[in-house]
């Protein structure tokens, strides 16, 4: 499925995956979860997959909005462009969100394995590399490695069902 998906691609390019949850569609259990992990120093990034679209169980993105810092708005209009080439309109009803949250980057997606290979190939994984230029988020989740060229980062992914 999708969980298997980006735990592979996040593999390949080098990171490493220190914890994999599914965590029910539940807002408090979703926002804990996540919330036990920005709190870790050995995780700078999150992914979360599922829980983003319409339906009264798709509580990610109200799950994860009180627990950001900033939020990356780039990042769910950027995943609606690039959406809607495959799926066309219907992308109007994904709401991809992304934030920092306590010097974590937060990313959530839709849970289909598509959706999911769109984020990390067109979005996420050039982010979380130290050599995509003129910017990315590295030096924002790990401050001495502004000039680094590591393309080490610690994830954990969240699945929600």
């Amino acid at each position: 499925g999708s969980g298997d998906l980006l735990s592979e691609r996040l593999l390949t390019a080098g990171h490493v995956l220190v914890e994999r949850r599914i965590v029910a569609d539940d807002i408090y259990r979703i926002r804990a979860v996540v919330s036990d992990w920005i709190a870790r120093a050995d995780i700078q990034a999150v992914l979360v997959n599922g829980g983003t679209g319409f339906t009264v169980r798709d509580t990610t993105p109200e799950a994860l909005a009180p627990l950001f810092d900033k939020t990356i708005d780039g990042y769910g209009e950027l995943f609606r462009q690039r959406s809607y080439a495959t799926i066309g309109g219907s992308t109007m009803q994904s709401r991809a969100v992304a934030g920092v949250a306590n010097r974590s980057l937060v990313f959530a997606m839709p849970g289909s394995p598509r959706a999911c290979a769109t984020a990390w190939d067109d979005i996420i994984a050039a982010q979380l590399d130290a050599r995509t230029r003129p910017c990315n988020f590295v030096a924002m989740v790990l401050p001495d490695s502004q000039h680094c060229a590591s393309r080490s980062t610690e994830i954990a992914q969240e699945v929600s069902v």
